[in-house]
């Protein structure tokens, strides 16, 4: 059995609802508030982890005073690459401009090799952290993760996996579990989507027979009882959550899931300080604070340099793991 196993600080947080491309403004400034107003960059589709951490984030960032208004511009594809180039391309230099990112995004650079990479832009901080959960429709014959790895062993092309981008934490899960059970990675049958969203509706309407996810993002269709939890990629157990890990059955996969925010291109020493502080004042919020819990994200704050050597090495961890999985 080959054995690789990744373990990273992990996160998120939200639920989305935003489906226009269109920037939109939330909350009135209040008189004689003197915060700006701010952006944010979502480059993903609505309803998945990175919506739902800049709806958040921009909750905390103006309930704490940081900002007096949020705007927020949605533009997904690409594992968030495509989002990436416009905020560097509109951005440059603006110092109240900020982009929802996370180790997705390290995935979606190694795998598809965009122009424009995360060197073109300032990193301000880590926010959060998760693990990923695997899901089958409610009404699916496959009970538990057992099974359907059987099936998957045994003939695994017949099973259609849904997920994020192609390179995205889910897709590098399936690969290591192909070699896990003798199998190469092109045989994985994987249906990439671009957010959490699109793949939990691809779950639900039978588009797809299992998929895997933040769990923030798939937990609100487990509680409604629309997918049944099979498996988890952390160490041990998630809370609310009465299924195995991937270690529990054999297969020693450890994978999880972080998520940032960067600045704009060309910001100024004092301006990226600035953007850091207004950051760490809305994460400390009660707001941010709430959501973390309502989402079962864990804290993992990181700025700075600190997290600019941190991606740094990821994006070497990731590499290695994918080059490992057959991805890269």
């Amino acid at each position: 059995m080959n054995t690789v196993s990744r373990r990273t600080l992990l996160g998120t947080v939200g639920t989305a609802w935003l489906s226009t491309l269109a920037p939109v403004a939330m909350a009135a400034p209040r008189a004689g508030h003197s915060a700006p107003e701010m952006s944010l960059m979502v480059p993903a589709s609505p309803g998945g982890g990175w919506d739902a951490t800049a709806r958040a984030l921009g909750q905390a960032l103006m309930a704490s005073g940081s900002a007096a208004q949020v705007h927020y511009e949605v533009r997904s594809g690409a594992a968030g690459t495509i989002g990436l180039a416009q905020f560097a391309r509109e951005h440059r230099g603006d110092p109240h401009a900020l982009m929802v990112m996370g180790s997705v995004m390290l995935g979606g650079i190694l795998s598809g090799k965009p122009p424009v990479t995360l060197d073109a832009v300032t990193p301000i901080a880590r926010l959060s952290s998760e693990y990923n959960v695997f899901v089958v429709p409610a009404h699916s014959t496959w009970k538990d993760m057992r099974s359907l790895l059987q099936q998957f062993k045994a003939q695994p092309g017949s099973i259609r996996w849904g997920g994020g981008s192609r390179g995205a934490t889910e897709h590098i899960v399936l690969g290591l579990l192909a070699q896990s059970l003798g199998h190469a990675t092109e045989r994985v049958n994987y249906v990439p989507f671009r957010g959490g969203g699109e793949a939990a509706a691809a779950v639900m309407s039978g588009g797809v027979m299992a998929a895997s996810s933040g769990i923030s993002e798939f937990m609100p269709y487990i509680r409604k009882g629309l997918m049944r939890p099979l498996a988890v990629t952390s160490p041990e157990r998630i809370a609310g959550l009465n299924v195995p890990t991937l270690r529990e059955l054999g297969h020693d996969v450890v994978f999880g899931n972080w998520r940032g925010v960067y600045g704009a291109p060309q910001l100024g020493a004092p301006q990226r300080q600035q953007l850091i502080e207004r950051v760490h004042k809305a994460v400390r919020h009660s707001s941010w604070q709430a959501a973390l819990e309502q989402h079962q994200w864990q804290a993992s704050w990181l700025a700075g340099e600190d997290f600019a050597q941190f991606v740094q090495q990821d994006m070497q961890t990731m590499a290695r793991v994918m080059q490992s999985a057959g991805l890269h």
